[in-house]
């Protein structure tokens, strides 16, 4: 039986041009800067300006922005001062590809190197994490143990989200729409580059990922990995690649040779 071919989900993009960010905020006492951009986001057309700009293949003019979200050009150029103020937005000028043309180039905006958290009391899991990351790293056993309970773990979701959803057998297009749906909340910000191939445009495990590629990664492909297994994707697989810029496995087509 063919597979049947699925309209494209949010997640699918012609262009895929990868962003990574990063700034944690250890708690309500923090630099009030930090706090303002939680804070810019109670704004329901911000945040929404936001999502958007944080999943397009470039750089977005105000045009764009405010096309996104249903608001005029000038209220769109408000919100986006107010985001590039508290330091969620990145401001710069550009021509369109292809254009030359007299007068000044067009404002755009890109997201921030930054990853705000919050934590209420304050908690820092980061230093518990980066102590057991240590440790994994000095001890063989221990890093097959991490790999296993990834698995494990990875394995558990995918059951979970295959006994939610019942979706019966499922072919690699189908597979990787439910994939995107549930790592979107993960944190991933997966991306539909192929319809049998899928960039996750976030690393969740950084800077631990910066400082251990070799273990966290391989932790990373084995958690994803055991997720589409317990989802019943026996057609896709998550592979190490490693593309610039991104999270370091992507979930593609299960070879069959």
């Amino acid at each position: 039986m063919e597979e049947r071919q699925e309209s494209q989900p949010d997640c699918y993009l012609r262009v895929f041009q990868p962003t990574t960010v990063r700034v944690t905020v250890d708690g309500v006492n923090s630099d009030p800067r930090v706090l303002s951009a939680i804070a810019v986001l109670a704004d329901d057309l911000r945040r929404r300006m936001y999502e958007f700009i944080r999943r397009a293949d470039g750089p977005v003019t105000r045009d764009e922005a405010a096309a996104a979200v249903g608001i005029s050009r000038k209220l769109a150029a408000f919100h986006l001062d107010k985001l590039v103020d508290a330091g969620l937005l990145e401001a710069g000028f550009a021509r369109p590809a292809g254009l030359r043309r007299a007068g000044r180039a067009s404002k755009v905006y890109a997201p921030a190197d930054v990853d705000v958290q919050v934590s209420i009391p304050p908690r820092d899991h980061a230093v518990l994490a980066d102590i057991l990351v240590g440790a994994v790293t000095a001890a063989e056993d221990a890093r097959r143990a991490a790999l296993r309970v990834a698995d494990e773990r990875g394995h558990e979701l995918g059951s979970a989200e295959r006994a939610r959803l019942r979706p019966g057998r499922i072919g690699t297009e189908r597979a990787l729409t439910l994939a995107c749906e549930t790592l979107e909340r993960y944190g991933f910000e997966p991306a539909r580059a192929e319809p049998t191939r899928v960039f996750l445009r976030n690393c969740p495990f950084q800077p631990l990922a910066a400082r251990a590629p070799d273990l966290v990664c391989a932790v990373n492909q084995a958690f994803l990995a055991g997720f589409l297994r317990g989802l019943g994707a026996s057609t896709a697989t998550a592979a190490l690649t490693r593309p610039p810029g991104a999270c370091c496995v992507e979930l593609l087509a299960a070879s069959t040779g």
